[in-house]
């Protein structure tokens, strides 16, 4: 038992088991994560495309820049994670991610002063600058401080994972539907730099305060067990919660079921990261209003709720490819109803319900997927690797999406790309089968 897991207090003298409160902990921690969501950046988009006087275009290139050097710097941040547990990364998440809040509330100052001292172009200085703070909002708040919360309600939980990352799901779905109007109200009153000074304070530093008090990484280390109580060795039918054998990062990546999840999810955050990125656009394209766009939001999260939990549940009884191809669908149906968006009213609700159904699925196979299938000992390495590829995604998406209506006049042509994309990786989910193979004990099938 590591001594520093007493500090301020000791989590087995809690009444109760403390993953519990793990859990609790982890869905703030996750919910501070929005302001490095793509959800989180859209609603301020409108006003650095004006303010900082900055086009629509090379917006979209500095998120992608920003993004993509995030994405290659997670796999790095998941090895530190398994060196120096959760409570250290996250304090330093929390603590960056709001430094990097206050940084973006200045960039126009840091132009006109390189302006006055030296003739920079603002142009290229805005440009350069957003970049900079576009990859400390995503890497810090997207990437460390979301995969850092949610894999330690990993290690808390072992054949109850399912079920406390359904949990952690609702949490993350409602509170991401509501952030954009949230914010969005917050920027009317306080203005948007007023809006991000709010969230840096509170963030960078109540969070923090608050990682230190309640974030506890294995507990193991706090002489605690998983899930409360021992595992007394009763089999059922249902899959293994960890594999016999941890894996590397090395050897995981040379299954096929690691790239099946992983390039699934990587298309679904590059999809839903450009529509939500340039929703506002995306609905007036199509003759809809700004109204429309932000309501989209709401019953997203709540079909996105009730597949998360009811899904999450699940998990611990069935093989996870079974929940990867109805995510494969979710996404098919969201593009087809981007591309019929204005001609056919029902193409507004095959959005909704196919995000609805993707936002759910993709919290629960991004928890329960690595633990059951590659064991806990990489497990900050190994998700962080797959991590990376999404928030690659997650950067390339707003770009694409930007240059399909600069080129072609509409968001058709990207939403066609992703419908192909996503009927080849559908083909791809039904081979994606537990690298552990299946044996018998006992008379049951365990796989």
């Amino acid at each position: 038992m590591k001594k520093h897991c007493n500090i301020p207090f000791d989590p087995k003298k809690i009444p109760f088991f403390y993953g519990w409160i793990i859990l609790v902990a982890a869905m703030i921690g996750i919910l501070m994560s929005i302001p490095g969501q793509t959800m989180g950046v859209s609603v301020f988009t409108e006003n650095l495309i004006k303010d900082l006087e900055i086009n629509r275009n090379n917006l979209s290139l500095a998120y992608l820049f920003g993004t993509l050097v995030s994405g290659l710097m997670i796999t790095r941040a998941g090895k530190l994670y398994d060196r120096y547990g959760a409570r250290v990364m996250t304090f330093v998440a929390g603590g960056m991610l709001g430094l990097m809040l206050l940084y973006l509330t200045r960039v126009d100052t840091f132009v006109n002063y390189l302006y006055k001292w030296n003739s920079i172009s603002p142009v290229v200085t805005t440009f350069l600058l957003l970049i900079l703070g576009f990859w400390g909002i995503r890497f810090f708040g997207q990437g460390l401080l979301t995969m850092v919360s949610r894999n330690m309600v990993m290690k808390w939980f072992n054949r109850r994972r399912g079920l406390a990352n359904g949990f952690l799901g609702i949490s993350s779905a409602l509170g991401f539907s509501l952030a954009p109007k949230i914010f969005s109200q917050f920027i009317e009153r306080m203005e948007w730099k007023g809006t991000w000074v709010m969230l840096a304070t509170v963030i960078g530093l109540g969070f923090v305060v608050f990682v230190l008090v309640f974030y506890r990484d294995n507990p193991e280390d706090c002489g605690c067990i998983a899930d409360g109580k021992r595992d007394l060795g009763k089999r059922t039918k249902r899959p293994p919660s960890l594999p016999d054998r941890d894996f590397s990062l090395a050897e995981a990546r040379k299954t096929r079921a690691f790239w099946a999840f992983t390039l699934a999810m990587t298309l679904s955050v590059l999809y839903i990261s450009g529509l939500t990125f340039h929703i506002v656009s995306v609905f007036d394209s199509t003759g809809l209003s700004k109204a429309a766009a932000l309501g989209i939001f709401l019953p997203t999260s709540i079909i996105a709720i009730m597949v998360q939990f009811f899904c999450g549940y699940i998990s611990d009884f069935i093989r996870l490819k079974y929940l990867l191809i109805p995510f494969m669908f979710g996404i098919l149906i969201s593009c087809t109803g981007l591309t019929f968006l204005g001609d056919h009213n029902s193409a507004y609700w095959l959005i909704i319900v196919g995000n609805g159904v993707v936002w759910g699925l993709y919290t629960v196979l991004i928890a329960v997927t690595w633990p059951r299938f590659y064991g806990l000992k990489n497990l900050g390495a190994i998700s962080g690797f797959s991590l990376s590829w999404a928030v690659i995604g997650s950067a390339l998406g707003p770009y694409l999406f930007s240059l399909s209506v600069k080129f072609t006049g509409s968001y058709d042509t990207i939403s066609w790309i992703c419908i192909i994309l996503s009927v080849v990786l559908l083909l791809l989910a039904f081979k994606a089968e537990n690298p552990n193979e299946p044996v018998e004990k006992n008379g049951s099938i365990l796989y």
